[in-house]
């Protein structure tokens, strides 16, 4: 990028306002840092300048060291998305998003991992805090871990939301039930679900949880495949009151002679 004409630093200090949009787009970073030394030069400019990709992490540096402009939350969010801010000043700004931005952030392709890992454990700790309708929001548009502790937390209303977002994966699924914790009408809802009792490592952790209703049990039953069964009815993790429909499905395929096939459903696109 160049400017549609030529100037010098001491130019692009005393630049008038119409000038200095097109200096935004100069491609001499001498005479970006020079801008940043124009009394005219405000917020506004330096959110427009951040939208660049481009910018080095010694001149996003020196946008920080302004400290004017970091009262502004634009600027502070701006400098906080840049592929090159530096890692400790992103570490610093995260801190202070909002929870929308918060949100995005994990999602950044550019995003410096540190920083997102950082942004989930804020919305995380955040949890709890939270009114039912942002719970929600976040229940559609958060990360698979942040669906895993909705889908932990239990609220109603939230639920049903959390188990069809295309976030949540088989592994928060598992996570959930191996919670003690979980409230019952949680286990209750990923046994009814038709999408999560699919997968045949849900449907053997639902079995062995103690909390999931007996009927969506005995309806699995017929799906596990032997070897499994003879684990499941002489382990201790699963409820006394289950293993007895276990030994009997087992009776009745060493009568009939029928094999189960295990089988997984097809990963959704």
């Amino acid at each position: 990028m160049g400017s549609s004409f030529q100037i010098d630093n001491e130019g692009a200090r005393s630049a008038p306002g119409e000038q200095i949009r097109a200096l935004l787009h100069d491609a001499r970073e001498d005479i970006l840092l020079a801008l940043l030394d124009n009394p005219r030069f405000d917020e506004n400019h330096v959110c427009l300048l951040l939208g660049r990709k481009d910018l080095s992490t010694p001149f996003l540096e020196a946008v920080a060291n302004r400290n004017k402009w970091l009262s502004d939350y634009r600027v502070r969010r701006s400098l906080a998305f840049h592929p090159h801010v530096p890692q400790s000043l992103g570490l610093h700004l995260v801190r202070e998003l909002y929870l929308t931005d918060l949100v995005q952030l994990t999602f950044l392709p550019s995003g410096a991992p540190a920083q997102k890992h950082l942004a989930e454990e804020l919305i995380l700790a955040r949890l709890p805090q939270l009114p039912p309708a942002q719970k929600l929001i976040l229940a559609r548009r958060g990360s698979g871990r942040i669906a895993g502790a909705l889908l932990a937390d239990g609220q109603p209303g939230v639920i049903s939301a959390v188990l069809e977002s295309p976030f949540l994966n088989e592994g928060q699924v598992l996570k959930v039930l191996s919670r003690i914790t979980v409230p019952s009408h949680v286990i209750a809802a990923i046994a009814e679900n038709g999408r999560w009792s699919q997968h045949y490592s849900v449907r053997l952790a639902l079995v062995r949880n103690p909390q999931t209703p007996l009927a969506r049990v005995l309806s699995f039953l017929p799906g596990i495949s032997t070897v499994d069964l003879r684990v499941l009815s002489e382990s201790s993790s699963v409820p006394a009151g289950v293993r007895p429909h276990i030994r009997r499905e087992l009776a009745n395929r060493m009568q009939h002679g029928t094999t189960p096939v295990r089988r997984n459903p097809s990963p959704r696109r």
